[in-house]
């Protein structure tokens, strides 16, 4: 996969300008999060109100973007939250930043992509090419892992008893960590000071390059590995195919993997029952791929994994709303969530930029 995905033209930033702050939409309220995101996100937010004064109330409820990938939440992710509590794991920050600190506009809305079922094995043999062609990376003691992104999610924002579902504005996201996983860096605007806080624990990080480069390159055998891990903590209201589905984004997304092990990866979504090809889908950053993808039918989402349609290098993902779900609270045509990948590479240093010496 490319370091640096190509650039969008203008003309292509349409769904981009949406999340430009606006007037709020009246919507109903309220989403089912994936439970280890919802502990973790509502302990750093418990930590953030017991350190400042009382404010009028901005909550939003949703999917906290410090947490917009499970892959960094590591394997103990109970250690690590005790750690959180006694303010070891994430440190730094003046902790006045917040999902409300982001300007926001109204919910993102997006045309849906048609699905073809049988399109995703052919697609996604051709995407595993593609990436067996691409050099992976090679990380040392004491380098570590860079990913930046341009994020944002969609959630309920109450405002003196008033909720209303509201798009962040798109913002950079940095991610830092280091190749056994116990040490890095996050800054995400909302989220962390302009400084950024510390990614650090007793237990590693799923997506370290230590732990990737030790997964099985057999897709069958990777599939059983990200099967079993999925069901020791799913969330039983995220089906066992589509949990699968979603480790393997979180591992294509926001880490660093081997090119034998994207491979892998890929290969092994094309044997998880239901995933799709779609034929038209955009990153945060506007630009139009082609996708692979599945749907949670529990509330009617769809996650797709974003392709450049002629490199097929991976631009990014997002999560649509493309069936209504039982409790009506997002339109059908709503973005959840939206990223774009704009750089991945190794450095020397934890908050080091690359091409920049430590």
């Amino acid at each position: 996969m490319n370091a640096t995905p190509s650039q969008p033209h203008p003309a292509e930033w349409t769904e981009t300008q949406q999340l430009l702050p606006s007037v709020e939409r009246d919507l109903p309220a309220g989403r089912h999060q994936f439970h280890k995101e919802q502990m973790m996100a509502q302990i750093h937010e418990d930590l953030r109100a017991a350190a400042r004064p009382a404010a009028p109330a901005v909550t939003p409820q949703r999917r906290n973007p410090f947490l917009r990938r499970a892959i960094l939440l590591p394997a103990g992710v109970f250690a690590l939250a005790g750690a959180v509590v006694a303010g070891v794991a994430l440190s730094g920050g003046n902790g006045d930043g917040g999902t409300a600190d982001l300007a926001t506009g109204p919910a993102l809305t997006t045309q849906i992509g048609a699905a073809d079922p049988k399109g995703a094995p052919q697609l996604l043999d051709r995407i595993s090419l593609a990436a067996a062609d691409t050099s992976g990376p090679t990380v040392h003691d004491g380098q570590f892992t860079y990913i930046a992104s341009k994020v944002a999610s969609t959630y309920p924002k109450t405002v003196d008893d008033k909720t209303t579902i509201v798009s962040q504005e798109l913002h950079d996201r940095r991610v830092w960590l280091s190749p056994e996983g116990k040490d890095g860096w996050l800054i995400e605007a909302g989220e962390t000071s302009d400084e950024g806080m510390t990614l650090a624990g007793p237990n590693p990080f799923a997506g370290a390059y230590n732990a990737l480069v030790k997964l099985p390159t057999d897709p069958d055998a990777l599939l059983r590995h990200i099967y079993k891990e999925s069901d020791a903590d799913r969330d039983p209201e995220v089906p066992r195919d589509q949990a699968a589905f979603v480790a393997i984004g979180e591992l294509l997304n926001e880490s660093y993997p081997p090119a034998d092990l994207s491979v892998a990866l890929y290969k092994a979504a094309a044997k998880i029952p239901g995933v799709v090809a779609v034929d038209d889908s955009v990153d945060a950053m506007g630009r139009h791929g082609i996708a692979v993808a599945r749907q949670n039918d529990t509330d009617g989402q769809r996650t797709e994994w974003i392709f450049d349609k002629k490199t097929l290098a991976l631009l990014g993902e997002r999560t649509v709303q493309v069936k209504a779900d039982k409790d009506g609270e997002l339109k059908v045509g709503t973005v959840a969530f939206t990223s774009a990948i704009t750089q991945r590479a190794v450095v020397d240093g934890n908050k080091q930029m690359p091409g920049k010496a430590s």
